[in-house]
């Protein structure tokens, strides 16, 4: 088989294109293909159709296709042009590449790939053989051509978080679908104001279609969705890890204060136990358990915060809100009489938002998603070093957790 009749299969070339002509630049490790079309050949207007003569040649460009035999693969043609009554002079769609872009569609589709699979830049133009700007410029496309393509699909579950984008108070806020494990929106800050802006990227018919948005306890966040979603104050779950997360803090405040007090009086049991009264206790070692059992039985205050921690874990296991609202008056009234000031503090913060925690039990949702999502964002995050622009970080999400169609046709 001849060279040309090689790569016109190679590049899955039809009439009227075909392969004129290929060059072999050994020592620069390259693949020259130079394409052309027949005489006489017809193209359609790419904005009406219309079949017209060829009307001239834009300049001769060049398209990175894939590596063949692990020499870099350079198309070259000059594109022509139509011009057509109604639109004017313009250039025709090409078979082996979008308009504008210098790489093929099968380059393009492999990049994706490496990408998708490296989760970094650098890593995936160390193999592609791209600068960063060129691998970041097929990333970015991709987001743009799978936003593009987006069409409103109905989202009952949603959940709303917010993301750290560098230290300090500089923040972005994600809308999640929790059915899809999806980014769905960002906008800029955690505040209402963040929370309104990334509603708004929702239709009025996603919106409307919200059943249940699961969130922490942020006042922003509250205010946001109520603004924004139909009847949301029954559909507001307060996540449940984050309320567990509330009561394990005040434990292990309660902790650090008795632990200040007895170190006082020479009295050294709770040291080195942090982790003892924070983990779960299917995650300790039974040498751990030993221990914790030691302590424990002693009737210190850290023991008494963590039996009541663990006793509000129960009240996600009840059927149905109404029930669970009366184990927590009950759970309430107990910690409430005690001294034990940062878990009473969290019963207080969980008795005002009572309702939109219990109807958990209704729509039986948490932000289980949006912590995987940030994750897996912050994996990202961290083999780029962090990103220093904002949108780029935005773009970064979205092509690795949005669920978005990357690849070209």
């Amino acid at each position: 088989m001849h060279e040309t009749e090689f790569y016109q299969k190679i590049l899955g070339l039809e009439s009227p294109w075909v392969v004129a002509d290929v060059k072999l630049d050994t020592e620069a490790g390259q693949v020259d293909i130079f394409v052309e079309h027949r005489e006489g050949t017809k193209f359609c207007c790419p904005e009406c159709g219309s079949e017209l003569a060829c009307y001239d040649h834009v300049s001769a460009r060049r398209w990175r296709h894939l590596d063949t035999m692990q020499y870099r693969t350079i198309l070259r043609a000059a594109p022509p042009r139509v011009k057509c009554p109604e639109h004017g002079v313009k250039q025709v769609a090409l078979p082996w590449a979008e308009k504008g872009s210098r790489f093929t569609l099968f380059f393009e589709r492999f990049a994706i790939d490496v990408l998708l699979a490296t989760q970094t830049v650098q890593g995936a133009g160390g193999i592609l053989r791209t600068s960063w700007d060129e691998t970041w410029h097929i990333l970015k496309k991709a987001v743009a051509r799978g936003k593009a393509r987006k069409t409103d699909k109905a989202m009952p579950r949603i959940g709303i978080d917010e993301k750290a984008f560098r230290k300090g108070q500089n923040y972005i806020t994600l809308i999640y679908d929790l059915d899809r494990s999806t980014v769905e929106a960002i906008s800029d800050g955690n505040d209402t104001e963040g929370g309104n802006e990334c509603f708004s990227q929702l239709s009025q018919a996603q919106r409307d279609g919200v059943e249940a948005i699961a969130m922490d306890m942020s006042a922003a966040y509250v205010k946001a969705a109520k603004a924004n979603i139909l009847l949301a104050e029954t559909k507001i779950v307060h996540d449940r890890f984050h309320v567990m997360k509330l009561a394990t803090e005040a434990v292990d405040k309660v902790r650090r204060g008795e632990h200040r007090k007895l170190t006082k009086e020479g009295d050294n049991r709770l040291s080195r136990t942090r982790y003892l009264w924070l983990s779960g206790q299917e995650n300790l070692s039974e040498q751990q358990k030993e221990r914790f059992d030691a302590v424990y039985t002693q009737e210190l205050e850290t023991g008494k915060a963590w039996a009541y921690k663990e006793m509000l874990r129960d009240l996600w296991h009840h059927e149905d809100a109404s029930s669970a609202t009366l184990y927590f008056k009950d759970w309430y009234k107990r910690v409430i009489h005690t001294k034990l000031s940062p878990l009473k503090k969290v019963a207080k913060t969980i008795q005002e938002r009572l309702a939109n925690v219990v109807s958990y039990c209704t729509h039986g949702i948490t932000n289980a998603v949006a912590e995987g999502m940030n994750s897996k964002i912050m994996s990202i995050k961290r083999r780029v070093g962090g990103y220093r622009n904002r949108e780029n970080f935005k773009t970064a999400i979205y092509f690795y957790c949005g669920g978005l169609d990357l690849y070209p046709q």
